[in-house]
């Protein structure tokens, strides 16, 4: 409920200030807190009140209503002792009972409901009030069988009982003097408590309508509660819309007590500059320690504001934020009186323009360089807005039209400009309309000076227009130059379809030799394959005479049969079997390189010892080597191994030594040198021979090559060796190279992959 008048707090107040001390005052905000608990405390305090209410009157009408009944037995007592004294007056005046109870009856008996009956010594009644006409009745009829008062009298007092018509009254019963015998006087107990009721009906309304206006007062409470809360709710969410508003756009609110010197700002204002509240309310030095010295000068605006000279505030200044950075605020105020205090009060908003700023200046910065590349470029450029006045030219547009730079001013008419301008002379004006593109034209034209503009023009969103000129002399001196080279052109397109023409003959007669030569190709791969059968065929016929031959030679050699007696028979045998060792070796180097061609050597790997493989090369030839003197060296590693056939590897080194040793003039030295590389070995054979010369190196390694012509051959042999050892290298997945140099010597490398190549498996040659 506080809430709800604190939001009504801004009606009341012209400033900001006046709803903020509101709102933070100490009582308010001890209160806004105590709130929620007396909106649960009061119903329960005025339920409790109303049963302490209705229990209080409940005691006092209980106590009323015995005071009542005690105050009726007293009235009785004291109207039977006064009934009594007049009956005895009555008979010593011999007055009769019945008009004596008559004159009393308007005071004392009919207005609370009394009944008297007057009864002889027998017991008769002889006289009532009221009456109760004619009948014999007697007093212990009227009064009841069971009631003690007729037997005890005056003893008995008053006492309450109930008649024989079931009334219950309050009865007492005096005795008279002879000849009268006793009196007895009653009243009912409803007239006796007559006054009590109206007197209970009275305070139960009192008490009733003292309910109901505390129910009404405490429902007023409860709905005045919750408008209260939803007033509270209302203006959460509008505070909360406001800050949201305020920070979204950049913006704070502000009050400036003149007279006190203090100024009060919103959290927005904070949140913008970065800083946190520390006070309701921020001192006039601490507000201007803030604010940029060259933009604003607080103490002076304040001076001028009490003096009447301003009343509101229209300025751009910086204030420096939280971070030490200068921040652009535009701030707005107007001059206020508090009606409450009648104190000045500048109240405004504040917006930050930080962003504005920086976009100004880079729209400035923009400005200026859009001026110096319309400076820099080759073209006259000129820029007219939607009024045809001039807003931008270049140094370029100036010199075509000779225009003086004092004439050059933003804002001149386009008329006025051209008319105080040398218009250059143009022969051809051709307009040409752009394409797709509306409100836009280029043409062309050509000055009397020779030269030639393209223009091209169009409008601008605004109405304006853009021209912008183009020196298109080199491009028209090039056109007309690509004119005559179009002229050339076709004239050479020509003699290209001629030339044409006679490619395609050559390319037909290029297809018919080609078609020739896979012929001629073929021819010559069918006779190659029936050279190599027939070779492989013919080593075979001749291996088996020689076979013979040798053998019978080496059983007359060794005397087997007897001696041949004579010594030349046995150099003659000797001649033999040496001359049929030399035939079936070549016999055999034929059939391998045969064999390799025609794609049937197998090669059978397994784990070879290289070192024993070289030494058995080197045995078959030490024979020759002893002879010729020669030094032979074996260097590198001889324990290593690799997956190879053996015999093919005994090929390979033994073909390669031998060449070694036969080319190696004697005294000369031959060397073997392995070294081992990631995953391979390599087999250096030297020799300090002959040597080979470098036109025929590219040659040596082909079948039946060799180094001497057949006319100077000084050295046998078939031509094969280096040859198969190439080939049998290659199908282990190995290489051979050589190197050599006339007189110096020879150098073959064989390169063998230590895992054989394609492993241990049995290899056919492709």
């Amino acid at each position: 409920m506080t809430r709800a008048n604190a939001s009504c707090a801004s009606m009341r107040a012209d400033t900001i200030l006046g709803v903020a001390r509101s709102l933070t005052h100490p009582l308010y905000r001890r209160f806004e807190s105590l709130e929620p608990i007396f909106r649960k405390v009061l119903p329960a305090l005025v339920a409790v009140f109303m049963l302490i209410l209705g229990a209080g009157a409940l005691v006092q009408t209980s106590a009323m209503r015995d005071d009542a009944l005690l105050d009726a037995a007293g009235d009785i007592d004291l109207v039977s002792a006064l009934i009594v004294r007049e009956l005895e007056i009555a008979a010593q005046t011999g007055a009769s009972p019945a008009s004596l109870l008559a004159t009393l009856a308007s005071r004392h008996l009919a207005p609370h409901g009394r009944i008297v009956h007057v009864s002889t010594a027998d017991g008769q009644v002889i006289a009532s009030e009221p009456v109760i006409g004619q009948t014999q009745r007697t007093l212990v009829d009227l009064l009841g069988q069971t009631q003690p008062l007729t037997v005890f009298g005056d003893r008995a007092g008053v006492m309450r009982i109930t008649l024989p018509g079931a009334t219950e009254v309050f009865a007492t019963v005096r005795n008279l003097p002879a000849p009268l015998g006793q009196v007895a006087v009653m009243q009912p107990v409803s007239r006796a408590l007559a006054t009590w009721q109206q007197r209970r009906s009275a305070l139960l309304a009192l008490i009733g309508s003292a309910a109901l206006v505390l129910v009404a007062l405490t429902l007023a409470f409860i709905l005045q509660s919750r408008r209260a809360s939803a007033a509270d709710e209302d203006c959460d969410r509008v505070r909360q819309r406001i800050d949201s508003a305020l920070n979204r756009g950049h913006c704070g609110l502000w009050d400036w007590d003149l007279a006190r010197g203090r100024i009060y700002w919103s959290d927005s204002m904070y949140a913008m500059l970065g800083y946190d509240r520390s006070g309701d309310y921020m001192s006039f030095g601490e507000v201007s320690a803030f604010i940029h010295p060259d933009d604003v000068d607080l103490y002076a605006l304040a001076d001028a504001i009490s003096r009447g000279e301003a009343e509101h505030l229209d300025q751009e200044f910086r204030v420096r934020g939280a971070t030490g950075e200068w921040v652009w605020l535009k701030a707005r105020a107007e001059l206020v009186i508090d009606r409450r205090t009648h104190s000045q009060h500048l109240v405004g908003i504040a917006v930050d323009i930080s962003e504005q700023r920086n976009m100004a200046e880079r729209t400035a910065t923009a400005d200026a360089r859009l001026r110096d590349a319309v400076e820099a470029i080759s073209e006259a450029f000129v820029l007219w807005d939607g009024d045809n006045r001039l807003v931008l030219c270049n140094a370029k547009y100036q010199q075509l039209h000779q225009l003086p730079s004092e004439l050059l001013q933003v804002g001149i008419g386009h008329d006025q400009l051209m008319a105080l301008s040398a218009q250059p002379n143009i022969d051809r004006e051709p307009v040409r309309t752009m394409r797709g593109t509306v409100g836009a034209s280029s043409y062309e034209a050509r000055l009397s000076d020779g030269r030639w503009l393209q223009i091209n023009g169009r409008r601008t969103k605004d109405g304006g227009s853009v021209s912008v000129g183009t020196d298109i002399t080199k491009l028209k001196q090039q056109e007309e130059r690509l004119t005559q080279s179009e002229h050339q052109l076709l004239m050479h397109v020509t003699d290209l379809k001629a030339s044409r023409q006679k490619l395609e003959a050559q390319a037909q007669q290029l297809a018919d030799m080609a078609e020739r030569y896979l012929e001629q190709k073929a021819a010559a791969e069918s006779a190659n394959r029936a050279k190599s059968e027939f070779l492989a065929n013919m080593s075979h016929e001749l291996r088996t005479p020689l076979n013979a031959i040798i053998g019978f030679s080496e059983i007359m050699e060794n005397g087997l049969f007897g001696s041949l007696g004579c010594d030349r028979y046995l150099d003659y045998v000797r001649d033999i079997r040496s001359s049929g060792g030399y035939l079936l070796g070549v016999i055999n180097d034929v059939l391998d390189m045969a064999r390799i061609e025609a794609g049937r050597m197998r090669l059978e790997k397994s784990d070879v010892a290289v070192g024993l493989v070289i030494d058995e090369a080197v045995l078959k030839a030490r024979a020759e080597i002893d002879r010729k003197h020669l030094a032979l060296r074996i260097e590198g590693p001889r324990d290593l191994r690799l997956e190879a056939d053996p015999h093919a590897l005994y090929q390979i080194l033994g073909n390669l030594i031998d060449n070694a040793v036969k080319f190696t003039p004697e005294g000369g030295q031959v060397a073997v040198r392995l070294r081992q590389v990631p995953g391979a070995l390599n087999i250096y054979i030297e020799d300090t021979g002959i040597g080979i010369p470098k036109e025929k190196i590219d040659r040596i390694g082909r079948p039946f090559e060799q180094v001497e012509g057949d006319l100077t051959r000084s050295y046998q042999g078939s031509g094969l060796g280096l040859a198969i050892a190439r080939s049998l290298a290659e199908l282990h997945g190995g290489s051979l190279r050589l190197r050599s140099s006339i007189g110096a010597g020879t150098i073959v490398m064989v390169h063998l992959p230590l895992d054989g190549g394609t492993g241990r498996i049995t290899a056919q040659a492709a």
